[in-house]
């Protein structure tokens, strides 16, 4: 599996505008919520559950918010994009500008580390992360990943 074949469209934000944590990830389930039919307060309750077991933000300007939910059918990956950054509680300090939001069956522990190991390789790559801060459409954000879209 690739993180294209989970990585939604419609899911792609390249202009988040929240200021802080629970915006962003208000932002980030928007079109996830539409895609799963899942209740928006529902998936952010989760995630923050998440959240207070420690930062998802990663630091190097990258958060990967995720969790897992009982009526969810399949994975599902989200990508937004915040050009001013934001606090996401980062272990480094420094504002998050880059996030993939991962949500995963309750029963999909293996598919979720593999998806998060995955998506941390790729962003650990500094000429893509620079890329993605640039990017102003899904497509951009899409062929920026598929050069180094690896199976897992």
């Amino acid at each position: 599996m690739k993180i294209l074949d989970v990585l939604d469209k419609d899911a792609i934000q390249v202009d988040l505008q929240a200021k802080d944590k629970i915006g962003i990830l208000n932002e980030l389930v928007t079109p996830i919520a539409r895609i799963t039919r899942i209740e928006q307060n529902e998936i952010v309750r989760v995630l923050m559950e998440r959240e207070r077991l420690g930062s998802t933000g990663i630091g190097g300007g990258i958060g990967i918010p995720h969790g897992k939910l009982k009526n969810l059918e399949k994975l599902v990956l989200g990508f937004g994009l915040s050009r001013q950054g934001v606090d996401f509680e980062s272990m480094d300090g420094y504002p998050t500008h880059l996030f993939f939001l991962l949500l995963t069956p309750e029963h999909a522990t293996d598919l979720h580390l593999k998806l998060l190991a995955r998506v941390s390789r790729l962003l650990k790559k500094e000429p893509l992360k620079e890329m993605m801060m640039k990017a102003t459409s899904a497509e951009e954000v899409i062929d920026i990943i598929i050069e180094d879209d690896e199976d897992f």
